[in-house]
């Protein structure tokens, strides 16, 4: 059995601290690491999937999160995909500051309420809540959810359409296979920016249903028919067979294939903010 290559580290950038805190007007996007990001919109503070566990079950982080949890400004609206360990991450939860209105796929808030939290607002599919003059629309994904033996698909899991009269809309597209549902999701939204998953797809056979491969998170960018793609849920947790220089390896091949133009693709490195109004 061939041994697998687990060197490869996503850079980290000193983040802009003073911008983040200051800034409530220009729409910008930092990744943070895995399926975290924190996305400044229309002056709201939003924050993806948050998670900043230094190990998930017997595995450590294999790098380090581009903000330190007590360096993130204060959160106005926390999108929770689903609620699998890596997504849902209570102690992460609760250790952001600020208002924090949760929004969860349906059938999570009573469990949320229970460990305290109390500002949760529970979405079905293609259902919204609007909050600040943002509007936030749950879409469905192919995937599943559990946190104990018996809970498995007691509710729902799914991504996230972020849209106000001002800013780009996003597509965070939480954890997903392959399926048709992104077609129907560029035929409803206008997207600007695809936040899509590239790791935890090997061995493809058992993974497959439930994790896009790097070239299927191409395909399903062109679904959506976004203007951007930006990769996630790599290189922070050994959570499948690929390893993050492996998931890159192949989404960079696919742009080449696709002959995607330049800058269509954003690579970011853990920690640095992209000032989106910069972005034509």
């Amino acid at each position: 059995m061939k041994l697998k290559d687990y060197s490869y580290k996503v850079p980290n950038a000193n983040p802009d601290l003073i911008y983040l805190h200051a800034n409530a007007a220009e729409p910008s996007l930092t990744w943070i690491g895995h399926s975290t990001f924190l996305i400044q919109h229309s002056g709201l503070n939003i924050i993806t999937d948050p998670i900043w566990a230094e190990q998930l079950a017997f595995q450590k982080r294999m790098s380090p999160p581009g903000l330190a949890i007590e360096d993130v400004p204060p959160i106005d609206v926390v999108l929770i995909s689903h609620s699998h360990y890596d997504h849902l991450h209570l102690k992460s939860l609760q250790q952001l500051t600020g208002s924090k209105t949760l929004l969860v796929p349906i059938g999570l808030a009573d469990k949320l309420r229970r460990k305290g939290f109390s500002s949760i607002i529970e979405l079905d599919w293609w259902h919204s809540a609007t909050i600040g003059g943002v509007t936030f629309t749950f879409v469905p994904a192919q995937h599943w959810t559990r946190r104990t033996l018996t809970d498995t698909n007691k509710s729902h899991w799914g991504g996230f359409v972020v849209q106000s009269a001002q800013g780009p809309t996003f597509y965070f597209a939480g954890d997903s296979g392959y399926f048709d549902g992104f077609k129907e999701i560029g035929r409803r939204f206008e997207i600007d920016i695809a936040l899509m998953p590239i790791g935890a797809y090997e061995p493809e056979w058992f993974m497959g249903p439930q994790h896009v491969t790097p070239e299927e998170a191409l395909q399903a960018f062109l679904d959506v028919r976004a203007k951007r793609f930006v990769p996630m849920h790599y290189g922070s947790y050994k959570l499948a067979d690929d390893t993050p220089r492996e998931a890159l390896d192949r989404l960079e091949a696919e742009i080449g294939r696709l002959k995607l133009a330049r800058g269509t693709v954003m690579l970011l490195p853990h920690g640095e903010t992209v000032r989106l109004n910069d972005v034509n």
